[in-house]
C-alpha cells in the first residue's frame, strides 16, 4: 500500500493487505472523502509513515482553500482556549501553593478544546501547511499569509480573554498575584533561553499534530493531547499564544509595557516553537516518508505541482494532493 487507493475489485470478504484477516470493508470504506487512508495497509489500526503523511496532507488541502474570514475565526476560537489554560494554571498554582505536578493537571484544558475540536492554532499550523509547501502543492506566500491570519485570530482571542481577566473579578486577589508572578517569570527568561523552551514547545506540539494523525479513535487523541501539553508546564517551557495572553494580561494591569513583553517575550517564544515546529519534526517526519509520495503528486501523469515561480512568489494552492473523488466507485 503506497497510500493509493485499493483495486475496486476488492469486496468487503477479501482479506487485507499483509494481515491474513479479513477485512470487512470495502474500498470505499477505506478511502472515505478526499481519499486519505481511513486504516493500515499492513496493521489496519497502524499507519506507516507515509500512510500519516497523506492523512495530513488531506486536512491541510481543506485548510489551505479555507477563507480567510473562517481562518481568522478558528484562530479566534483557538485563542479563546487558550485563555483557559491560562486561568487554570493560574488558579491551580495558587491553590495549591505552586505544587509543580497539580498546578498543572488542567493546563492541557485549552489545547484539547482546540484539537478536539477542529480550531486553528498557530503551533499546530507548522506542520500540515508547511508539508503541501515542501511538495510544492502551495505556495510560500500563501504558507505565511495562512500563519499571519491564524497568529493573529490566536492574539486577539488571547489578548481578549486577557484583558478580561485583569478586569474583572475572575481572579481573586491572591489568584491575580500568582497569575501576575507566572507572566512575570516568562518576561524575566534571557532571550536565548525562550527561543529554546520554545524550541522543545514546538516540537511537542507538532509532533502531536503528527501522532494524531496517526491515531484513529478519539479516546487515544484525547490521552495524547493531554500528556504531551502537560509536558509544557512541567518542563517549564512556553507557547507563544500563552506567552502572549500572560504579556498583555501584565500590561493591562501596568506592570509592564506591551511593546516590552512583545519583544522581549512573545517574539523568542514565537521563534522557537516556529523552529521546533519546522524544523525538528515538519522536515524529519517529511524526509522519512517514502518516495511514493511523489508518485501521487503525479497520479495518471498529471503534474499537480506549482511551478518553481508559483512556489517561490504565487499565492496560489495549487492542484489537491489528494484526489477529490474516488475513481474506483
Amino acid at each position: 500500500m503506497c497510500g493509493r487507493m485499493r483495486d475496486s475489485t476488492t469486496g468487503p470478504d477479501e482479506p487485507s493487505v499483509g494481515t491474513g484477516e479479513w477485512s470487512g470493508t470495502t474500498a470505499a470504506e477505506e478511502y472515505p472523502g478526499s481519499g486519505a487512508p481511513a486504516s493500515g495497509a499492513v496493521v489496519r489500526d497502524r499507519f506507516e509513515t507515509h500512510e500519516v503523511f497523506q492523512r495530513i496532507i488531506a486536512a491541510a488541502d481543506v485548510e489551505a482553500t479555507t477563507g480567510t474570514r473562517k481562518l481568522f475565526f478558528s484562530g479566534l476560537a483557538a485563542g479563546f482556549s487558550i485563555t483557559l489554560t491560562f486561568l487554570l494554571y493560574a488558579s491551580l498554582t495558587a491553590a495549591t501553593d505552586g505544587d509543580p505536578l497539580v498546578s498543572a493537571v488542567l493546563y492541557p484544558l485549552g489545547f484539547l478544546f482546540i484539537v478536539v475540536g477542529g480550531y486553528q492554532l498557530y503551533t499546530e499550523n507548522t506542520l500540515p501547511p508547511v508539508v503541501l509547501v515542501l511538495e510544492r502543492l502551495a505556495s510560500l506566500p500563501r504558507l505565511f499569509w495562512t500563519w499571519t491570519v491564524v497568529l493573529a485570530g490566536n492574539f486577539v482571542g488571547g489578548g481578549l480573554g486577557a484583558v478580561v481577566l485583569a478586569k474583572t473579578g475572575v481572579f481573586p486577589t491572591g489568584v491575580a498575584v500568582t497569575a501576575t508572578a507566572i507572566a512575570s517569570e516568562g518576561v524575566a527568561t534571557p532571550f536565548p533561553d525562550l527561543v529554546f523552551k520554545g524550541a522543545f514547545a514546538g516540537l511537542i506540539v507538532a509532533s502531536v499534530v503528527w501522532l494524531v494523525y496517526a491515531v484513529r479513535d478519539a479516546i487515544s487523541r484525547v490521552v495524547l493531547v493531554y500528556v504531551a501539553f502537560l509536558a509544557i508546564p512541567a518542563g517549564n517551557l512556553f507557547h507563544v499564544v500563552v506567552s502572549f495572553t500572560e504579556v498583555v494580561y501584565l500590561a493591562v494591569g501596568g506592570r509592564t509595557a506591551l511593546a516590552t513583553g512583545l519583544v522581549e517575550f512573545v517574539l523568542p517564544v514565537l521563534l522557537g516553537n516556529t523552529l521546533g515546529g519546522v524544523l525538528l519534526v515538519t522536515v524529519v517526519n517529511y524526509f522519512q516518508t517514502t518516495e511514493q509520495r511523489l508518485d501521487i503528486a503525479r497520479e495518471d501523469g498529471v503534474e499537480r505541482r506549482l511551478s518553481r515561480r508559483e512556489w517561490l512568489l504565487g499565492r496560489r494552492v495549487g492542484r489537491s494532493y489528494v484526489p477529490r473523488e474516488r475513481r474506483d466507485d
